[in-house]
C-alpha cells in the first residue's frame, strides 16, 4: 500500500504540460479546484472529467501513476459513499430495512462525491508529476512575492513547502523499510485486535521520527555548509518566462470554468 502513494513524486518528461510555466500551472490548478467545487451536478463533473482526461493525456504520464494516487484513499472513498448512501434521505426510497434506508438522492450524492474526489486527486497530481520541486519552489515564491512588502517570509515558506513535498516519497520509502525490518524481527503488525495493532505501531513510529529528525538535521547542516541564508540576493539557474502556450492553457481552463458556472446558474439539467 505504501508503495502506491505517489504524492510529491516528479516524473521527468518533455510534454507540453511539463513545459508550461510552473506559475501558470499553480494558478490553473487552483482554478481547476474551483471548477470541481463550483459545479453541483453530474454534467459539471462531466466537464471537469473531460478537462482532467485532456490534461492527463497531454502530460504523457502513465495512467497507472494516476490510479496509484487514488488507490490509498479507497477506504476513505468507500466510507464516504456508505455514509452518504444511508444518511441522505432525499428522493425516492429504493430499499428499506428497519432504520436503514437507501434513496435515489443518497445514491446520486454518493456517486457525485466519489467522482469529485477522484477527479480532484488525479487533476491536482498533475502539478507535482510534471513540475520539479526546485521549479515549484521558485514559482510559489514568485506568486507570493507581493507579500514581501508586508515582511512576510515568502522564500522561507516556499522552501518549506518544497522540502515537505520532496520528502514525502522519502519518508514513505523509509516507513516501508522499517515495516519490513520489524516483520523480519518477528513483529506481528497485521494480526491481533485493534488495540494490539495500535500498540505495535509504536515500533514503527519511533524509528520513523528518529530517522526524520536525523534527516532534517543533516539537511540543515548541509544548507549551512553551503552558506545558505535565504532568498535575499540569491540567483536562479532557470529564469521563469511565460510563453504563448501558458496563456492558451490558462484560457482553456477559464473556458471550462465559465462553462461550469453557466450550467450552475442556468441549471439546464436537474441533479
Amino acid at each position: 500500500m505504501l508503495r502506491d502513494i505517489t504524492i510529491g513524486q516528479y516524473f521527468p518528461g518533455n510534454s507540453i504540460i511539463h513545459r508550461l510555466d510552473p506559475r501558470f500551472k499553480i494558478v490553473i490548478t487552483v482554478l481547476y479546484i474551483i471548477m470541481l467545487f463550483t459545479g453541483d451536478s453530474m454534467v459539471c463533473l462531466g466537464i471537469g472529467a473531460v478537462y482532467t482526461i485532456m490534461a492527463m493525456l497531454l502530460s504523457q504520464v502513465k495512467l497507472k501513476m494516476f490510479l496509484k494516487s487514488v488507490k490509498p484513499l479507497m477506504p476513505f472513498l468507500l466510507i464516504t459513499a456508505v455514509l452518504n448512501l444511508f444518511l441522505v434521505s432525499t428522493g425516492d426510497v429504493l430499499w428499506h430495512w428497519k432504520f436503514l434506508k437507501v434513496t435515489s438522492g443518497g445514491i446520486n450524492i454518493s456517486v457525485f462525491m466519489i467522482v469529485r474526489i477522484v477527479l480532484l486527486i488525479m487533476g491536482t497530481s498533475i502539478l507535482t508529476y510534471t513540475t520539479s520541486p526546485i521549479t515549484l519552489t521558485d514559482a510559489i515564491e514568485r506568486l507570493l512575492s507581493p507579500l514581501k512588502k508586508l515582511k512576510f517570509p515568502v522564500h522561507e515558506l516556499a522552501m518549506m513547502m518544497s522540502i515537505a513535498l520532496r520528502f514525502i516519497p522519502t519518508l514513505i520509502e523509509e516507513t516501508d523499510k522499517i515495516i519490513s525490518a520489524q516483520k523480519a524481527r518477528g513483529a506481528e503488525l497485521d494480526t491481533g485486535s485493534f488495540t494490539t495493532r495500535a500498540k505495535n505501531l509504536i515500533s514503527i513510529l519511533v524509528p520513523l521520527f528518529t530517522s526524520s529528525f536525523r534527516r532534517a538535521d543533516e539537511l540543515a547542516t548541509a544548507m549551512e555548509c553551503r552558506c545558505y541564508h535565504g532568498g535575499e540576493g540569491r540567483t536562479r539557474l532557470r529564469q521563469l518566462r511565460s510563453a504563448p502556450r501558458d496563456y492558451i492553457a490558462l484560457a482553456v481552463t477559464l473556458l471550462f470554468l465559465a462553462a461550469v458556472i453557466v450550467i450552475k446558474i442556468t441549471k439546464p439539467f436537474a441533479f
